[in-house]
């Protein structure tokens, strides 16, 4: 393909992203005012889910095909570049307010639901199994612990912890979802242009495979996710984005983990404390960010903190700090945070892009 229809094509794959995004939380927004949900839990629901959704097949489909040790990688890198780059990023572009249900139960269940799958998976590093596993039984108890999660969500939703009303483009609920369903459209078919052609793109002008693993398919990949918090903030709904992030990760640590290890048990034998630690850290970052600064608010500062973290992550990573797991943690965490990755992979290794090696 000519480099102008390349450069053509990435151009509208980042307008579909952003446009889906925008439609995304407009359909939201009114799906959340129609039902008198908060926007907190439609951004944790539909939102966190819709945005999450391409990971999700990407984990069962390699459970199925017996690759099921994907889904670790995939889940760990996905939740640390959420948490840390999305939401602080966010946060910096507009403070976002944390309710008392945030601070009592969303953010605290985010750090249970980490420790929780840290606790199952490292079975012989914690000194209770043969190996560091997650079994099918551990599946089952994250499906359900999934499950309890979302109904006391909606059982407990806190109906006052909204964003300010704007002027609603949206006034009809099958109007909200059709929104929400072309958003997420956009956002996954938008994402995956604009990885396709971003790589090609650079394959054309020789950039290596490792520069654009780190760049374009590592922002890439996140795009759904990034594209909806920062409109979210653009527009001033705060809650929608603190919910599609928190969403976004329980759903990957409870369902998508759960669901695969149900298929075929998850080895966390490539994991290590570092890697699992950050991603505590990050979830714990978030409920002392509640706290500092501006109290009940995820301020500036608060997520100027949160990308200084992930910098340090960074540069433990790709920094020489580690250089034997370097090439281990490399493919793991930024070839497997998403379903548009892997495609990316999978397209490599069918000689979709020249000169590429197999994925």
């Amino acid at each position: 393909m000519s480099l102008p229809i390349s450069f053509l094509l990435l151009i509208v794959g980042l307008a579909l992203v952003i446009l889906g995004a925008d439609a995304l939380v407009e359909g939201a927004s009114a799906i959340a005012r129609k039902l008198g949900i908060s926007e907190f839990v439609i951004g944790l629901t539909i939102v966190g889910m819709g945005t999450s959704a391409p990971e999700m097949v990407v984990s069962l489909l390699g459970a199925i095909k017996g690759n099921a040790d994907i889904a670790v990688g995939n889940v760990v890198g996905s939740n640390i570049f959420n948490t840390l780059l999305i939401l602080g990023l966010t946060a910096i572009i507009l403070p976002i307010g944390v309710s008392r249900a945030n601070l009592r139960r969303d953010i605290p269940l985010g750090i249970f639901s980490t420790l929780l799958v840290i606790g199952l998976g490292m079975d012989l590093a914690l000194h209770y199994g043969p190996e560091n596993t997650l079994g099918r039984i551990d599946g089952f108890i994250l499906l359900a612990a999934f499950a309890l999660y979302i109904w006391s969500c909606f059982k407990f939703d806190d109906k006052t912890a909204q964003d300010p009303e704007e002027k609603a483009r949206v006034n009809k609920v099958w109007v909200a979802v059709l929104y929400v369903l072309g958003g997420l459209a956009g956002l996954v078919f938008g994402g995956e242009l604009f990885v396709d052609k971003a790589t090609e793109i650079a394959h054309q002008f020789g950039v290596s495979d490792k520069f654009i693993a780190i760049t374009l398919l590592a922002g890439g990949t996140s795009l759904p996710e990034l594209a909806t918090c920062v409109v979210a903030a653009a527009k001033k709904r705060g809650q929608l984005a603190l919910g599609n992030i928190i969403g976004s990760n329980v759903f990957n640590l409870l369902l998508i983990l759960g669901s695969a290890a149900a298929i075929n048990p998850l080895s966390f034998a490539d994991m290590d404390w570092i890697d699992l630690g950050v991603l505590l850290a990050s979830s714990v970052a978030v409920l002392l960010a509640a706290f500092t600064f501006k109290r009940n608010k995820i301020d500036r500062a608060d997520g100027a903190f949160l990308v200084a973290i992930w910098l340090v992550y960074m540069v433990y990573l790709f920094g020489g700090l580690c250089p034997e797991k370097k090439a281990t943690v490399t493919g793991r965490f930024f070839h497997l945070p998403s379903a548009l990755s892997r495609q990316s992979d999978w397209r490599r290794s069918a000689g979709r892009y020249p000169g590429a090696p197999p994925g």
